[in-house]
């Protein structure tokens, strides 16, 4: 078993507060990304798992066992760095074999000449050779074995990388921005390497990325951090369509989420924008909102209406199959973005109005301090209620 739990992590630079009671607890096999801003923490955290760093409080466990204390090798994990952290004078072959070399040969056996002639050297040199070579073929970098890491591209730079970690057989793989590094091109093949390597192997990967799109292909859970808290810990399809929270909302999405403020009216609808859409609040009339509206919940309406936002069009994005649409609302401050079909195009310009149409169950409802508020069915009627209620 390899499963990590953290408890009420905190870390602390002198007076700056870097991690405030993370907890999380991860499963064994699981694929957890790690994501957030720069400076949220989550790079931290990853150094704290890993040993690098020491917590100020807190507690980490490993297969059920407290490793607070413990040394790095000790811990039975491996980490790829953002840099790949390849030692330039040494081939491929010996930056592979340097952590099974450190395990499994004693410091004399470890000289350069002496060490091959001592009784066991060359059987364990030999499993090693062995060892390396089986882990590069897997990776598609055996002829690279002889080579040096400055005549290597960046793709397998970090094969190589990864191959290091491989060949330790750790219960625990980290891995920190690991492709940062790359082109775009390069980063969507690594994206699917990595998958499939964590499929084939079986192992626990904690992954830490600011990449959303990285954190939402690769992994079985995000855990998106702010500030050096967690926000929420879901799978991806969670995290994009039921955040917890407004700033996970506004983190995850490309374009981001259109953010709108609005009111409860008499009836119990919202009126934004200059238009009421059909969504009861279950609010008291007077109770301000903030309405969450992912771009591809937008529809074209026929004319302005109950339920469509009317507004200018000021510029026009062809995305091939599918358009995004700025739309300037009155008393709007930032231009709405609505995901809209590309066979429409014709019919579009700059300066035209607009009306578009909204999902109703695709809307999300904050209060004005970004706290999530669910709408439930309760005697056929719609009603909202914090989160922090319905989870209590």
């Amino acid at each position: 078993m390899s499963g990590i739990v953290l408890t009420n992590i905190r870390k602390s630079f002198g007076a700056a507060t870097v991690l405030n009671g993370v907890s999380l607890s991860i499963a064994d096999g699981e694929f957890l990304t790690l994501l957030g801003p720069s400076g949220c923490g989550k790079s931290t955290l990853l150094r704290i798992l890993a040993g690098l760093e020491v917590q100020t409080a807190g507690s980490v466990a490993i297969s059920d066992r407290l490793v607070d204390g413990l040394r790095p090798k000790q811990r039975d994990v491996a980490m790829v760095f953002q840099s790949y952290a390849l030692y330039p004078h040494m081939t491929v072959a010996s930056n592979m074999a340097l952590p099974l070399r450190m395990r499994r040969l004693s410091a004399l056996q470890r000289l350069p000449v002496l060490g091959s002639l001592l009784p066991g050297s060359a059987g364990i040199a030999a499993e090693i050779e062995l060892e390396v070579t089986r882990t590069a073929k897997s990776l598609g970098i055996g002829h690279l074995l002889s080579r040096k890491p400055g005549q290597l591209s960046g793709g397998q730079r970090q094969r190589v990388a990864v191959g290091r970690a491989m060949v330790r057989h750790p219960t625990v793989f980290l891995m920190d921005e690991p492709l940062s590094n790359l082109d775009a091109k390069l980063r969507v093949q690594m994206r699917a390497e990595i998958k499939e390597l964590h499929q084939r192997l079986g192992v626990t990967f904690v992954y830490v990325t600011h990449d959303q799109a990285e954190a939402m292909t690769l992994s079985d859970r995000v855990a998106v951090m702010r500030d050096g808290e967690l926000l929420q810990v879901a799978p991806p399809q969670d995290i994009y369509a039921d955040p917890d929270d407004r700033r996970v909302a506004e983190f995850i999405g490309s374009p981001k989420i259109n953010m709108l403020d609005g009111v409860v009216n008499e009836r119990g609808l919202i009126d934004v924008a200059g238009s009421t859409l059909t969504i009861e609040a279950g609010a008291l009339p007077g109770t301000p909102l903030t309405l969450g509206i992912r771009p591809e919940a937008f529809h074209l309406a026929d004319h302005r209406g109950q339920g469509a936002l009317t507004g200018s069009v000021r510029m026009i994005e062809h995305m091939g199959s599918d358009l995004f649409v700025h739309i300037d609302l009155a008393g709007v401050e930032h231009p709405l973005i609505a995901r809209l079909l590309a066979e429409r195009a014709p019919h579009m310009a700059s300066g035209q109005t607009l009306h578009v149409g909204v999902r109703p169950d695709r809307v999300l409802l904050f209060t004005r301090d970004g706290q999530r508020l669910r709408r439930q069915v309760e005697s056929g009627r719609s009603s909202v209620r914090p989160i922090r209620e319905i989870v209590r």
